[in-house]
């Protein structure tokens, strides 16, 4: 891969117009920054979970203060790479491309990192694969003949990145081609699993493996991007190497979570301060430790740990991204940054300590298990309705006519074949917030009213 079609402000579902200028005060780039940050599919994120669902405090994370945060250290981790990626690539500055582009790259691609994720977490993906794989009448709905293997992979692995695939590129701003029409650059940073839902993540490989990042119908907008990109393709798989940015944004949300989850079970109650310590005094030297003293509460020190911890790992990281860059252009490395830093093991230290006693705690785990519920409750309802609609027309029931009214305006219409329907629903109740999602299935199921 070259750093010259990497660094690409072409924007899709507009390709065949002249490539925007790199260079002046605002870059393609902050104005895709722009539109991200401006659109609903970001605002709902206030109220979509982060580790605590539905949470009381103020100051607990959400997915977009958690947002906001990762694409802070991205914009760092993007400047200090892209400083000496410029330096080594003199060809880069002749473009007018500089290290504010490389960070505001990254910083964009973070911002909408978690931008397709639905209700209720992580726990939220589980529920909508949970349904479609061990429902009824979720697998009735995945056992029509006119679907592909594929497709119904999309929606029984139902995975979070491929469906803020759809969110950038189709879903906002539906009525134009392309979506949000962002540029290459950033859809290439932004996907971390450029491989189809029905590709075994053994045969990919590697990190970039590990998941899917685009489902069926949007594959062919995914070829076209990879093609602008000069992605490396993994043999005749649908599958291809990461866009190098895409390790960093990676990283920043790895250091965001495993350190801010570890913050919020202290400040939510669940982690003692002796807890905590420890971890930060593994990663961190003495005279960052000698501070602490001058501080009057736990509080106090654990804020400050948490931003000296930042920024070690940030340090480190740039490291690891400049002694693999030909590996990462190349498509040979193809792991977690973080994972082949000095501290590695302290930081994962963080995330092992959150696993034990942050995420299984109880107020989590029982909202988690309503979240299946009312997840399953929504794909039923919806899909039933628009299924009902879609083949009866205007002699659907009257419960389905009601139903389908409460759904997103221009969602879906009769003229949609099977799949879109799917889709259409799936796309629905995903984009919901969690207190929304809880909302709509109380009145749908007649157990409170508006």
């Amino acid at each position: 891969m070259e750093w010259t079609k990497l660094i690409n402000a072409k924007r899709i579902g507009r390709l065949e117009k002249p490539e925007d200028t790199i260079g002046g005060p605002r870059s393609p780039f902050q104005r895709d920054y722009d539109r991200i940050l401006f659109s609903s599919a970001f605002r709902r994120l206030q109220d979509k979970t982060q580790v605590f669902p539905l949470a009381k405090s103020d100051y607990v994370r959400t997915r977009l203060t958690h947002s906001l945060e990762v694409s802070s250290v991205g914009r760092s981790l993007g400047v200090m790479v892209g400083d000496e990626i410029i330096k080594r690539h003199p060809e880069l500055e002749k473009r007018g491309i500089t290290a504010g582009d490389f960070g505001i790259i990254v910083a964009t691609a973070c911002l909408a990192h978690d931008i397709g994720n639905p209700p209720f977490g992580h726990a939220g993906e589980s529920a909508i694969q949970d349904w479609f794989c061990r429902s009824e009448k979720g697998q009735s709905y995945l056992g029509d003949k006119a679907l592909s293997k594929q497709t119904r992979a999309d929606f029984e692995k139902f995975e979070g990145n491929a469906q803020g695939f759809r969110v950038l590129t189709r879903l906002q701003f539906s009525s134009q081609d392309g979506g949000m029409q962002l540029t290459c650059a950033v859809l290439g940073a932004y996907t971390k699993y450029p491989r189809a839902s029905d590709v075994d993540k053994a045969k990919a490989g590697g990190i970039s493996g590990k998941k899917f990042g685009f489902v069926q119908q949007d594959q062919p907008r995914f070829e076209e991007l990879a093609n602008e990109l000069g992605l490396i393709r993994k043999g005749t798989l649908q599958a291809w190497h990461r866009h190098p940015l895409a390790f960093l944004v990676e990283a920043a949300d790895d250091i965001c979570y495993r350190i801010m989850d570890v913050e919020d079970g202290f400040r939510s109650g669940h982690l003692a301060y002796s807890e905590v310590k420890p971890l930060f005094e593994a990663v961190l030297d003495g005279s960052s430790l000698a501070r602490l003293e001058t501080m009057t509460s736990d509080k106090q020190r654990v804020e400050f740990l948490r931003a000296k911890a930042i920024g070690i790992a940030i340090e480190q990281v740039v490291a690891v991204f400049l002694d693999k860059e030909k590996e990462l252009l190349s498509g040979e490395y193809d792991s977690e940054l973080l994972e082949h830093i000095p501290l590695a093991a302290g930081f994962k230290a963080f995330k092992t300590l959150a696993q034990k006693k942050v995420y299984g705690v109880r107020p989590v785990i029982e909202i988690e298990a309503c979240g299946f519920r009312v997840i399953g409750g929504l794909l039923e309802s919806f899909l039933d309705a628009v299924h009902d609609a879609a083949s009866n027309g205007d002699k659907m029931s009257p419960r389905s006519q009601t139903i389908t009214g409460l759904m997103p305006e221009g969602c879906w219409n009769h003229g949609m074949d099977y799949r879109e329907r799917l889709h259409a629903v799936t796309d629905s109740v995903s984009g919901m917030t969690d207190s929304y999602a809880l909302t709509m299935y109380q009145r749908l199921y007649g157990i409170s009213l508006p």
